[in-house]
C-alpha cells in the first residue's frame, strides 16, 4: 500500500499502523478469531467506545462462541466471519449450501445474549488467503480514512471486509453513518458498503456522551 494515500498527522497515522498490524493478524489460520475493537487497540483509540464495558465483553464471548459453533457445524467446509457490536451479530463469508447458510445463522441466534443476526453468508467457494489478505488492508484502509476524517471517532464503527465489501457496524446518528459510508466508498478497491449501524438520534448521542464523559465530533 502506498504510504502517501492519506497525508495523515503524526498520530494518526501511528494509530494507521496499529490498524495494519491488526489487519495482517487477520490473515493468521482462519479459525482464529480477531477482535478489532476497545479490547485489542490501545491508547487513544481504546478511549472511545460507545458500549458499556459490560457489552464489549460480551460482545467478545459472542464472537468467541460463534467461532466455535461454526466449527462444529462446518469445520474446513465454511469461512465464517462472526463480528458482534452491541450484541448484533454480524455474518460474512462464504457456505457451501444454503442449508449450511441457514444453519449458522439459526445457531449462532441461539447464543446467550445475542439480540439479532444480519446474515450476508454468500453460498459459494471460501476465499484464497491472499483474498482475505486484501479484505484485510481493505478494511485498514477504511478505518485510516476514518482517522483522517475531523468529523467521525474510529473507534465508534467496527468495520469488516469480505470479497471487497465494507460492512459497517456501531452506534451511530445518521450523519455519521452517512458521512462513514462516504468515507469507505472513496477507498480505491471497495466494491460496496453495506450498513450495519444502530442509529441514534442527536439527542440519544448527546444522552450517552454525556453519561460517559466524552465529546461529541463536530
Amino acid at each position: 500500500m502506498n504510504t502517501n494515500d492519506f497525508p495523515l498527522s503524526r498520530g494518526a497515522r501511528a494509530a494507521r499502523a496499529a490498524l495494519l498490524a491488526l489487519a495482517a493478524a487477520s490473515v493468521l489460520p482462519a479459525c482464529a478469531p480477531v477482535l478489532v475493537g476497545s479490547a485489542m487497540v490501545g491508547g487513544a483509540l481504546a478511549s472511545v467506545d460507545r458500549r458499556t464495558a459490560g457489552t464489549q465483553v460480551e460482545d467478545q464471548a459472542i464472537e468467541l462462541k460463534g467461532a466455535a459453533r461454526v466449527r462444529e457445524l462446518a469445520g474446513e467446509q465454511a469461512h465464517v466471519n462472526v463480528t458482534s457490536y452491541n450484541r448484533i451479530v454480524l455474518l460474512t463469508g462464504e457456505v457451501p449450501d444454503a442449508a449450511a447458510r441457514g444453519a449458522v445463522e439459526q445457531a449462532i441466534g441461539r447464543i446467550e445474549g445475542v439480540r439479532s443476526v444480519v446474515n450476508e453468508l454468500a453460498v459459494m467457494g471460501k476465499t484464497t488467503l491472499t483474498a482475505r489478505s486484501n479484505d484485510a488492508v481493505l478494511s485498514a484502509r477504511v478505518k485510516a480514512g476514518f482517522i483522517d476524517a475531523k468529523d467521525l471517532q474510529v473507534n465508534t464503527i467496527k468495520v469488516t471486509t469480505e470479497r471487497g465489501v465494507v460492512h459497517l457496524m456501531g452506534r451511530v446518528t445518521e450523519r455519521e453513518a452517512t458521512r462513514a459510508v462516504a468515507v469507505a466508498r472513496s477507498v480505491p478497491g471497495v466494491q460496496k458498503v453495506v450498513r450495519v449501524f444502530e442509529i441514534l438520534t442527536d439527542a440519544q448521542l448527546a444522552e450517552l456522551l454525556n453519561s460517559s464523559g466524552q465529546q461529541p465530533r463536530k
